[in-house]
């Protein structure tokens, strides 16, 4: 299933499991089956007609939503070796730690909002009546070194727009990881209808804000004193992208 796919169930106890599995990242069946409180053949039956319509799957016995996975790209730049590939459930505490790694003194906001939300749901991809939200990581050795994240609300007049947010581990800035990503994200957005990427960055971030530039973004407006580290205002730059 895409993320894009609008959600339609034409029984309500299906669409009771997609949102519980959807809520929850991963579950364990039974798990599932008790919290909605339905008798083992129904709840059976309703599981399989719904990984058989590629709504849901299983991994390590438990159920997920069956996201459309677009494969995995291998890179290497100078002595680095990296893959790109979509993000999965499992990868939640990787990239967590990264997220909040890279953003460092914690001038990149929207990251950490990011960072923050997905820790505190303890769910990776989303995909529900009010947003949903994907992830692309970028991996050494299986560890989580950068992320493109994107994110749009369910509602019909912003359907076009999706937010992104974009970085890499400082030890591994310069060999072209965060481009591979922001590139990977970007066509994403567009090979599914986006036509708009948009964010936001403190005045204070210009490496951030030098990067979107260089890769085609523009700034559409500045907010004065947005922002307050300590006793230190800093302008919103608010950027975006048309595809």
């Amino acid at each position: 299933m895409e993320l894009t796919e609008p959600l339609q169930f034409d029984h309500t106890d299906r669409k009771d499991i997609y949102e519980y599995v959807e809520s929850h990242g991963s579950v364990d069946p039974e798990e599932a089956r008790k919290a909605l409180r339905m008798e083992p053949h129904p709840f059976g039956h309703h599981v399989a007609i719904m990984k058989r319509d590629g709504v849901l799957t299983e991994f390590d016995e438990e159920l997920r939503i069956a996201y459309e996975d677009s494969g995995e790209e291998e890179f290497q730049s100078d002595d680095v070796e990296f893959t790109i590939r979509q993000a999965r459930q499992e990868d939640l505490t990787g990239l967590v730690g990264a997220i909040r790694a890279a953003i460092g003194s914690g001038e990149y906001i929207d990251a950490e909002t990011v960072a923050d939300v997905i820790d505190t749901e303890g769910v990776l991809l989303r995909h529900n009546e009010l947003e949903s939200r994907i992830f692309f990581v970028a991996c050494i050795d299986n560890d989580v070194i950068g992320w493109v994240h994107l994110k749009h609300p369910e509602t019909k007049k912003l359907s076009h727009t999706a937010e992104l947010t974009v970085g890499v581990l400082a030890q591994y800035r310069g060999h072209g990881i965060g481009a591979r990503l922001l590139e990977r994200g970007t066509e994403w957005a567009t090979d599914h209808g986006y036509e708009k990427l948009y964010n936001s960055v403190p005045s204070t971030n210009q490496d951030a804000i030098d990067f979107l530039e260089t890769h085609g973004w523009e700034t559409e407006a500045v907010r004065e004193d947005h922002y307050k580290f300590g006793d230190e205002y800093a302008d919103e730059v608010m950027l975006a992208r048309s595809l």
